[in-house]
């Protein structure tokens, strides 16, 4: 309490914070030569005899003359007192070494009557002493967290916090949160595997114990928020780390990676939330630069869809290689301008253009390819919502059959080097209308690959976390609104890949494609949904079924409990890259196709068909599609 009444004092006379410094730093000169002469007299008579004390006076005078003017002409009484730090303290301790230096000077050349030099350099170090330690104490009164162990400050309930990992970024949080986030948290403790650095303190904050003692620390000191605060650590730890911290009670938030830190802003500002990336704990993906390069570099590439979360990634990564021109195309005006806006402010030297068609316009198409004569085609447009397209499956066959069909033929017409179509893991054993179209243009594609001069080849990947269609934004949504968090099914399982990981494999499997191939992306073990609302719900801080509610809803028409990334009759080859395996071929003629297509045509031309005609269709003309239940 007397404490407090110090600091709303210090607060009160902060606008005379000028003055009272010099007046303070007057009175360090004053009280160190006096206890100079303590340590140089042999009594108090001999101390405050008229010799000294004339002689005394003169210095403490000449003293006080010079450091001010040293002191003004350093900028030291511009300093802010809360903020300074361990090289101001050096200074004052300097200029006062440099002020008593030409004091002594002075005393030589003008052979002035004051006392020796062994007493001024005496007080010159006791000035620096005193100056430094009232200063730190005024600092500590401000910055120093007065209510260490209260909940509240002014009334405001503080956050029990708990630091993982003891190194310089945890020391700038702290001295952050000291200097101005006091009133926001309470720092409980650090954590660090560094077994030797047990019980030391980082600006006064003690470190607690390693990984295993995280679940014991939070539980006895109700912590109430983790901050993760190391960058450079490999996935496997930081994955293990981050599990101990979902059995806790606690909301986590992350140090980015050393390349994501943003320079110009503090350190705490770049704490963010867990992302499902860092609890599935994927590698990152090592790109084989030279062979892409070799492909892209000085060459026209058009990529549909481009205003699409896995778009807009391969236009990013594509620039990376320098091509001639990259030519984004999409119907999505919004989409496609922002990822516009986007290589513009980061790349704006590199030839960008932007083209709003529609890939189910034959004519639009036409014209856009005979204007920029693209050497390679990305297709990543189409319609991938399950549900949505089980709803609207005319929709469905008119953009990704028949638009696909479009750009294919488009390919084929103006001799584009090579085609790479964007799938899924859906279009395996479809069970949905989306994953049946896919399905289709897998085939289309190896079909034409075998009578044109056109390189096609298709590329098949899972989920993609934080693509429009992953559920992942959903359950973040659900989350902060305070749930319930759907799944549709406790065992329902999917395998994830990251937007850019994704992008760059797509890349990877193309440099080295001769036509024909459905490349498939290693997506490592699948994942439970259920297990993965669990994780981020815990890790957002709150207790699942308790704080948030996981509701289970039923499966979606057209919703698979599992995910294949391989038919059976496929069979896998190894590529050079151990992510990437290429799918045995399939045996189908673009004869074949046609009277396929000729089918879907009827549908789309028929406008009161049924749900029911359309699904035989697909089951006649899609083998491998077994929708479940027998309906939409």
């Amino acid at each position: 309490m007397m404490q407090k009444k110090m600091i709303d004092k210090l607060k009160k006379l902060s606008k005379y914070q000028n003055i009272l410094i010099v007046v303070a730093d007057i009175m360090c000169i004053v009280a160190s030569y006096i206890m100079g002469l303590l340590i140089i007299t042999t009594s108090f008579s001999e101390m405050f005899s008229e010799y000294y004390i004339k002689r005394t006076a003169t210095i403490i005078a000449i003293s006080t003359l010079v450091y001010q003017i040293i002191f003004h002409l350093a900028g030291s009484y511009k300093h802010i007192i809360r903020y300074e730090e361990a090289r101001d303290y050096a200074l004052y301790m300097i200029l006062s070494i440099l002020s008593s230096g030409i004091i002594i000077v002075f005393r030589q050349i003008f052979r002035l009557p004051i006392v020796s030099r062994r007493l001024i350099f005496l007080a010159s170090l006791f000035i620096g002493l005193l100056m430094v330690s009232y200063r730190v104490f005024i600092r500590f009164l401000l910055v120093y967290d007065v209510a260490k162990n209260a909940s509240e400050v002014n009334g405001k309930k503080r956050k029990n916090l708990l630091i993982i990992g003891a190194g310089n970024a945890a020391h700038e949080i702290i001295k952050t949160i000291h200097q101005n986030l006091r009133s926001e948290y309470n720092i409980i403790g650090i954590i660090d595997d560094n077994k030797r650095k047990k019980s030391y303190t980082i600006a006064g904050v003690k470190i607690l114990g390693d990984r295993s003692d995280i679940v014991n620390v939070c539980k006895e000191k109700e912590i109430d928020i983790i901050f993760f605060s190391i960058a450079n650590i490999d996935v496997k730890n930081k994955k293990e780390i981050l599990g101990i911290c979902q059995e806790t009670n606690a909301k986590v938030r992350i140090l980015p990676g050393i390349k994501e830190i943003i320079r110009d802003k503090k350190l705490i500002d770049n704490l963010r939330d867990v992302e499902i990336e860092d609890i599935l704990g994927r590698e990152p993906v090592k790109l084989g630069g030279r062979n892409i390069e070799e492909i892209i570099k000085g060459k026209v590439v058009l990529v549909t869809g481009a205003g699409g979360s896995i778009g807009s990634e391969l236009c990013r990564q594509i620039l990376k290689f320098n091509p001639k021109n990259l030519v984004m195309l999409d119907i999505y005006e919004n989409g496609l301008y922002d990822i516009e806006q986007e290589l513009k402010r980061t790349l704006a030297k590199k030839n960008i253009t932007t083209v709003i068609a529609s890939i189910r316009d034959e004519k639009r198409l036409d014209e856009i390819f005979s204007k920029y004569n693209p050497y390679l085609v990305f297709h990543a447009a189409a319609h991938k919502h399950v549900p949505l397209m089980e709803e609207s499956p005319v929709e469905a066959i008119k953009n990704n059959i028949f638009g696909t069909y479009n750009v294919i033929n488009m390919c084929d017409k103006y001799k584009v080097k090579r085609f790479i179509q964007i799938s899924t893991d859906k279009a395996v054993n479809p069970t949905n209308i989306m994953g049946a179209t896919k399905r289709m243009c897998e085939m289309m594609v190896q079909a034409k690959n075998s009578v044109s001069s056109t390189e096609y080849v298709a590329v098949r990947f899972g989920n993609v976390l934080g693509s429009n269609g992953s559920v992942v934004p959903l359950f973040k949504k659900q989350i902060a609104e305070g749930g319930p968090v759907t799944v549709t099914h406790k065992d329902i399982t999917r395998f994830f890949m990251t937007i850019p990981e994704a992008s760059s494999l797509v890349l990877q499997a193309i440099a080295n494609a001769k036509g024909g191939e459905i490349f498939v992306l290693d997506m490592g073990n699948p994942v439970k949904i259920y297990d993965l609302a669990v994780s981020l719900i815990k890790l957002s801080g709150y207790v699942p079924d308790e704080d948030i509610e996981i509701k289970i809803t039923g499966l979606r028409p057209g919703e698979k409990l599992y995910e294949e990334l391989l038919m059976g009759e496929e069979g896998l080859q190894k590529t050079e890259n151990d992510k990437i395996f290429v799918a045995k071929p399939m045996d189908i003629t673009m004869d074949e196709i046609c009277k396929k297509l000729d089918r879907f045509n009827e549908i789309i031309k028929n406008e009161n068909i049924s749900k029911e005609k359309v699904i035989e269709v697909f089951k006649e003309n899609i083998p491998t599609y077994t929708p479940e239940g027998g309906g939409i």
